[in-house]
């Protein structure tokens, strides 16, 4: 049914890099994932590959070692990695989040001396900015950077980090003047290869999440590591909180995308199977309530991916605002938890087993709803609009 629907913001290009995407995905990670779901993170020889095949920072500047594309591209890979269920990858994050940040703010010595290596998989990059007491209240955080001549010494500990396990290089959201609050924060990035075994900087354990099963997400201890000056991202301490505002946007429709993503593979894989099912003598697709509701679940997907769509032009041409992108973010993640647990229950006992794919996209779902801002922040920043 998706089929005759092609979003706007696609052209040829973007359909060729589509089949390339979808087709690397199938051949170099679907083998894999039931392994990396069993050890709890992707094998670091994945990324390497991905960089091989232009998949990392692919809208970063071909200058600094990236693709050279627009939003439009990491949009792609965010809807292939939902179409063929790859959930463990963290690419969202290292190259749709924190390659922006170092493009966006860096000085010219911090893009090339990192978005390069991030760009070829070398560097695996995480952000961390949720504490154990802190979630989406960001000016609250505790973690702390003080100067001390030509460095920072960073203390505190982050949770829930994605990439957190594997990432050699992260952008820790902390506190370079706690008594300014928010006008306080500054984005401080640690090169873990320079503090970890002994110079203060530890990892917990993989977390075990619901879902989500080969993505490493951990919690991580900041013990005064040391930091160089020159790893304060940009030129000024305090930009932080504002650099975090402007960037939460684009971090909310990738969120967005990879939910009407997920809302049109679940139903693509209902709709294959109440087609073959019978139940009483008929197929179940012969019932009308099942007519029913996948007609009203096909109807709230189509209009999640117009809008989503919508924001990710104009976000693309640097026109969306906050209050759509927070309007994106909530509500089609709300729809994609409420369309693949109606899609689960045409399954029956089978939608239980893990062994049928909408089994996993019920657990990796859940967290949709939770990560980037949760949804009842996000009502919250909407209100502020009205």
């Amino acid at each position: 049914m998706f089929d005759n629907y092609v979003s706007p913001w696609m052209d040829e290009e973007l359909g060729l890099m589509r089949a390339a995407v979808g087709k690397f995905f199938q051949r170099e990670f679907l083998p894999n994932t039931e392994k990396w779901e069993k050890q709890g993170f992707v094998d670091r020889e994945a990324w390497y590959k991905a960089g091989q095949a232009g998949i990392l920072c692919a809208s970063i500047p071909e200058q600094y070692g990236g693709g050279g594309g627009t939003f439009k591209h990491e949009m792609v890979l965010v809807e292939e990695m939902s179409y063929n269920n790859i959930s463990g990858f963290g690419n969202s994050v290292h190259s749709g989040i924190v390659a922006h940040y170092i493009l966006g703010y860096g000085t010219e010595e911090q893009r090339e001396r990192w978005l390069p290596r991030m760009a070829s998989g070398e560097i695996v990059a995480a952000i961390a900015m949720t504490e154990p007491g802190t979630g989406s209240d960001l000016q609250s955080i505790k973690t702390s950077a003080r100067k001390e001549g030509d460095h920072y010494l960073l203390a505190g500990n982050k949770t829930f980090i994605t990439n957190g396990g594997s990432a050699n290089l992260i952008c820790v959201v902390a506190k370079t003047d706690p008594a300014e609050g928010g006008k306080g924060i500054s984005l401080i990035m640690v090169e873990t290869e320079t503090c970890e075994g002994g110079g203060g900087f530890t990892r917990g354990k993989n977390l075990n999440k619901l879902g989500l099963k080969a993505q490493d997400t951990a919690e991580l201890f900041f013990d005064d590591v040391i930091v160089p000056n020159e790893n304060l991202l940009g030129v000024a301490e305090g930009r932080g909180f504002v650099q975090l505002m402007e960037q939460l946007p684009q971090e909310r429709i990738i969120i967005a995308a990879g939910a009407c993503a997920a809302m049109e593979k679940a139903l693509r894989l209902t709709s294959e199977y109440v087609k073959e099912r019978k139940a009483f003598g008929k197929k179940i697709l012969d019932f009308q309530n099942t007519q029913f509701k996948l007609a009203e679940r096909y109807t709230e997907a189509r209009v999640a991916r117009i809008f989503v769509d919508d924001c990710a032009v104009k976000l693309a041409e640097g026109n969306l605002d906050d209050t759509s992108a927070s309007m994106a973010k909530w509500w089609t993640t709300q729809k994609q938890c409420e369309i693949i647990d109606e899609c689960l229950q045409f399954f029956g006992g089978y939608g239980y087993m893990m062994e049928y794919p909408i089994a996993k996209m019920y657990a990796d779902s859940r967290i949709q709803k939770i990560y980037g801002g949760s949804n009842e922040i996000m009502k919250m920043l909407i209100a502020r609009a009205i």
